[in-house]
Parts: structure tokens; C-alpha cells; sequence
């Protein structure tokens, strides 16, 4: 982040593009980023990852969780379990990995989240009655 800054002052300063990609050891394409961005972007994908083989199972897969809500927990199924039903019975030759990764994002996609209120200092609020402070 150091760098990122020290990039942008010194090229709003006057320095060009390329005497700065110099100076600080990066390519010119970096600094041209650095520049067109107020904060590091991060990784951005370009595209959604494929699964070629685990999405002819996906909808038996989502099946068998959706059936699985109105099981004890104890008695849902597992990665594994879901693995080794795919290959038994529909003849899944992928592997262990993209099931397991595909459960995990599927299970981070509907669960609840808990987002906390911010108040500014001095402020609060409650459910139950109104107060006046000075």
C-alpha cells in the first residue's frame, strides 16, 4: 500500500509514467493501474469457473440438500456421502475436489448473515422505550 501511494504522489508530482515505473522497480503497465485506481483492486475473475463434468449432476446434487432441511443433522448428507451416492448410482467419474468445493459455495450462499448496526458515538438504540439525554 506504501508503494501504491509513494506511485501516485510521485506521478501527480510531474514524474511521467515510465520514470516512475523506473524508480520504483515496476512495470509500466502497474503504474498505469496504480494511477487509474484510488485503492488496490484486488483479483478480479474474468470469468465463471467451469465444471464440465459436475454440472449434469448439479440439480440432483441441490436435490438431495433441499432434502436434507427437513432431516436431523446428524442424518444430512456429506461431501463424501454425496460423492459416493453420485458415483454408485449416476455413474460420476469426476472427482472428490469439485464436489466438495461446489457443497462448501453452496452452503455459503444461503447462510444466514449477521450484520451489526453502527451507531455514531453518543447515539443508541433500543426496542423497548424512548429516552431524552442531554
Amino acid at each position: 500500500m506504501e508503494l501504491y501511494l509513494q506511485v501516485r504522489l510521485a506521478c501527480a508530482d510531474g514524474m511521467s509514467q515510465r520514470a516512475a515505473a523506473k524508480r520504483f522497480n515496476v512495470s509500466r503497465e502497474t503504474v498505469r493501474k496504480m494511477l487509474s485506481f484510488s485503492s488496490p483492486p484486488g483479483y478480479r475473475r474474468q470469468s465463471v469457473p467451469q465444471r464440465p463434468k459436475l454440472d449434469g449432476f448439479v440439480a440432483i446434487i441441490d436435490g438431495w440438500l433441499e432434502g436434507d432441511r427437513s432431516v436431523p443433522r446428524k442424518q444430512r448428507h456429506t461431501a463424501k456421502r454425496v460423492f459416493d451416492r453420485l458415483r454408485t448410482e449416476h455413474g460420476f467419474t469426476g472427482g472428490y475436489t469439485i464436489i466438495k468445493d461446489y457443497i462448501r459455495e453452496r452452503e455459503q450462499r444461503s447462510r444466514e448473515m449477521f450484520v451489526p448496526l453502527a451507531h455514531p458515538a453518543g447515539d443508541a438504540q433500543a426496542d423497548f422505550g424512548e429516552a431524552l439525554v442531554e
